[in-house]
């Protein structure tokens, strides 16, 4: 029995392999290096990573056992930990705490995988595997880029990750869009994405949300998957450009990059 699960689980283990295999050959200089991530350095993106994996597993885990919500202060003594370390440190720490989520997520049977439901502490209500994973994936796809974009001008949003990074991305815009960067021009577009192939509407007025595709839409964005999340999540940078993206109507482009301005 496939589950919704599936996907995003194998896009976590074949990004945790490539970001640990690169991880793998960085030197103490790399580590204190910039990131694509503004104002962290390399070994805080894997920072926040490797926090962010033991939070996840821990909260998969008290799932698990039916233990419900991690205690009120867990993640601040984790993040603590982690921002206590050394750039090399947390350079060290990364690939096991990101591949022990990976497979306790891989471990999960089919009837767990469709059943389960995880309390991540953040959300009204638990959800289910393909949720969590999905939202895991978000933030691993988005930083792993941070990291590979600095060794690799042309480096891409994961091809795996893409089809759940989609489905997922207008679900955090209440936290990662300033549609008011617009002033009073509310619009509502019509974006047609490829690698894969999606079509849906964007609307910009009071706040920023997914719909279906408008039939009589203000402007039209074209892109690529890849350039589109880049741009959602703020990683489409003049001096980091996408091929392929076009935007018609009345926001242009660098309206549409302060609205979105990364996190």
């Amino acid at each position: 029995m496939n589950s919704p699960a599936d996907q995003p689980i194998s896009a976590l283990r074949s990004g945790h392999d490539e970001l640990a295999a690169l991880v793998a050959g960085l030197g103490p200089d790399d580590l204190t290096g910039p990131s694509a991530a503004s104002d962290w350095d390399i070994s805080q993106v894997l920072g926040h990573l490797g926090s962010g994996a033991e939070i996840s597993l821990a909260a998969l885990d008290a799932a698990l056992a039916g233990t419900g919500k991690l205690p009120a202060d867990f993640n601040k003594g984790v993040w603590a930990r982690w921002d206590g370390m050394t750039a090399a440190e947390r350079g060290a720490a990364f690939p096991g705490a990101n591949r022990a989520l990976v497979e306790r997520y891989e471990s999960l049977d089919a009837d767990a995988r469709n059943t389960l439901r995880i309390d991540l502490g953040f959300l009204p209500q638990p959800v289910d595997v393909a949720t969590a994973a999905g939202l895991r994936l978000n933030e691993f796809g988005y930083h792993s880029w941070d990291v590979r974009v600095v060794y690799d001008p042309t480096a891409t949003i994961a091809a795996e990750a893409r089809p759940s990074m989609l489905d997922l991305i207008g679900n955090l815009f209440g936290w990662i869009a300033r549609p008011a960067e617009l002033g009073d021009r509310a619009a509502h577009l019509a974006v047609h994405v490829t690698e894969p192939a999606r079509s849906f509407g964007l609307r910009l007025a009071d706040s920023a949300s997914i719909t279906d595709v408008p039939a009589d839409p203000d402007g039209v964005l074209r892109a690529p998957a890849d350039a589109w999340l880049r741009l959602a999540g703020g990683r489409l940078a003049p001096h980091r450009p996408a091929p392929g993206i076009t935007v018609e109507g009345p926001v242009s482009l660098e309206d549409l990059r302060r609205v979105f301005p990364g996190f």
